[in-house]
């Protein structure tokens, strides 16, 4: 059985912020139950890593908490982050540019790796 999950949020974008929290939110869960656990951000969601982008975004006008606290809650609950290195020179984005959350700057084969060798489940957003 797999112990490692992998969410990819490609198709999720800070311009619907409606569809943000399910994957992190998923993460954290996933985390909660003892799973080693990844969300790799790439296409339009490797905006999320930027700093300051996650932080002015809310599901709900009347939200006290960010999509960034959501993230700080899923990092400390042991999620890493990871920013897809394509997206990067997409959006013209450097490493100092990176939330601290995010753990890294990674390619398609880090995480191509686990799954076809079966050591990973996938969610993609």
């Amino acid at each position: 059985m797999a112990k490692k999950l992998i969410v990819i949020m490609a198709n999720t974008d800070p311009g619907r912020v409606e569809e943000l929290g399910a994957p992190i939110f998923q993460a954290s869960v996933a985390a909660a139950m003892g799973y080693e656990v990844e969300v790799i951000c790439t296409a339009g969601a490797t905006r999320l890593m930027r700093k300051g982008v996650a932080a002015g975004l809310k599901q709900r006008a009347d939200a006290t908490k960010s999509i960034y606290d959501f993230i700080k809650e899923a990092h400390d609950a042991g999620v890493k982050f990871y920013c897809c290195s394509p997206g990067l020179d997409l959006f013209d984005m450097h490493k100092e540019d990176l939330i601290p959350e995010c753990n890294g700057i990674v390619g398609a084969a880090h995480f191509i790796e686990d799954i076809m060798t079966g050591e990973s489940r996938v969610l993609t957003y």
